[in-house]
């Protein structure tokens, strides 16, 4: 495995024990300028992967990092996208639908991602080069490189005829997504099942055919979906704006993503 690629994976299980270790006792929560709530976890774990990612000599975009402008991110050739902590609500409520999301990025395009799920002790990673992604179940902190790429399984995307499973929750969906789906199922005839799961973790659904749609009418920023991108795209799926028709780019002058929909 590609050195950097091995230095992303170690660095966000290790960020995930320390999370684990914070999630198994109180914790204090403070929120950010945009209300957003931000906790011990996300400080210790991107302060590990910062450390680690450092070593790289390649830049970082992390949504705890503070942010350099664009006049100097876009002498960039490629960066490191991280999420230390991406399901922060998730973490609250204790749910273990929380993720941490590492991402390579080449010239706006993302060349591998790691997403791991802490609580559920489950790595998910993709390389889009060799156009591969896979799942594993971390047992032991100390597994090594080699016994983690020997447990691997790798994931593929897959349908069924007469259902259209859909990533989303009808309590909690915006109105343009509820209008997206309503048109789907008037368009494709099939059955729709609402597939509901948080974070990073929904882009995993689809890609290891658990899913076979992830429309997104709401707002993220380029670190929710850099990785899953990479682990998608790695599979053969399309993570396309909505507007343009073509596959979301990175580190762009404003970090927000535009709508999106992951699908084959």
């Amino acid at each position: 495995m590609n050195q950097l690629y091995r230095r992303a994976i170690e660095s966000g299980i290790l960020a995930g024990e320390a999370i684990m270790k914070i999630y198994e006792k109180d914790f204090k929560v403070e929120y950010k300028d945009d209300s957003s709530p931000l906790t011990e976890a996300d400080e210790i774990a991107n302060s590990i992967i910062n450390s680690f990612l450092s070593s790289t000599e390649i830049p970082i975009i992390s949504e705890e990092n503070k942010q350099l402008p664009y006049s100097v991110r876009k002498q960039w050739t490629s960066c490191w996208i991280v999420d230390p902590l991406d399901g922060t609500k998730e973490f609250i409520k204790k749910n273990d639908e929380f993720t941490v999301n590492i991402a390579l990025v080449t010239n706006g395009i993302p060349q591998f991602g790691v997403i791991y799920l802490p609580a559920l002790r489950t790595l998910y990673y993709g390389d889009v080069a060799n156009r591969k992604s896979y799942r594993v179940l971390i047992n032991r902190i100390e597994d090594t490189f080699e016994t983690i790429e020997h447990n691997a399984v790798e994931i593929n995307p897959s349908s069924k005829e007469n259902i259209l499973r859909v990533v989303g929750s009808r309590s909690h969906m915006s109105i343009d997504t509820k209008e997206f789906i309503n048109n789907l199922e008037d368009y494709s005839k099939k059955e729709i099942k609402i597939v509901s799961k948080g974070s990073s973790l929904k882009f995993c659904l689809v890609a290891e055919g658990k899913a076979d749609l992830y429309p997104r009418f709401a707002p993220t920023m380029e670190w929710d979906t850099a990785a899953g991108q990479a682990i998608c795209n790695a599979v053969g799926l399309l993570v396309l704006d909505v507007h343009t028709k073509k596959e979301m780019i990175y580190n762009k002058e404003n970090l927000l993503n535009p709508y999106f929909i992951v699908s084959q």
